[in-house]
């Protein structure tokens, strides 16, 4: 099974090529990327790497975390799924777990009112 590793901290000035030409010594590659700005096409400092092999992703890892490319310590991690990602930022930002809110059908078979929100009254215009 493949496994996708990100890379952050790249310079600016890194290239797919040279993005490949990093990481092809550790194993068979599928597909490397540098996220680029739509506009200048300038990479934003981060790019994927995916590997056939997890073992050959493990060992990449290993090797190239917090490696000098270009007079930047580069940061190589296991690539997190979108939603897992947005989660545990969330989890990190509150430094717990946020409570759910109750939806309003619950709060109604408990037998709580839902509390209303004050209505804003519009100013009326006198007419002459």
């Amino acid at each position: 099974m493949s496994k996708r590793i990100y890379v952050g901290n790249l310079p600016w000035s890194i290239t797919k090529a040279r993005l490949e030409e990093l990481f092809s010594s550790f194993g068979e590659m599928e597909d490397a990327l540098v996220i680029a700005n739509k506009y200048t096409g300038r990479s934003r400092g981060f790019g994927f790497v995916t590997f056939k092999s997890d073992a050959d992703a493990g060992k990449a890892i290993k090797e190239t975390d917090k490696k000098e490319v270009e007079g930047r310590k580069i940061i190589v991690k296991e690539a997190l799924p979108l939603r897992e990602k947005e989660e545990e930022q969330n989890k990190e930002e509150a430094g717990e777990e946020k409570a759910e809110r109750v939806p309003e059908e619950v709060e109604k078979a408990s037998g709580e009112k839902p509390k209303k929100k004050p209505r804003k009254r519009k100013a009326k215009e006198e007419s002459q």
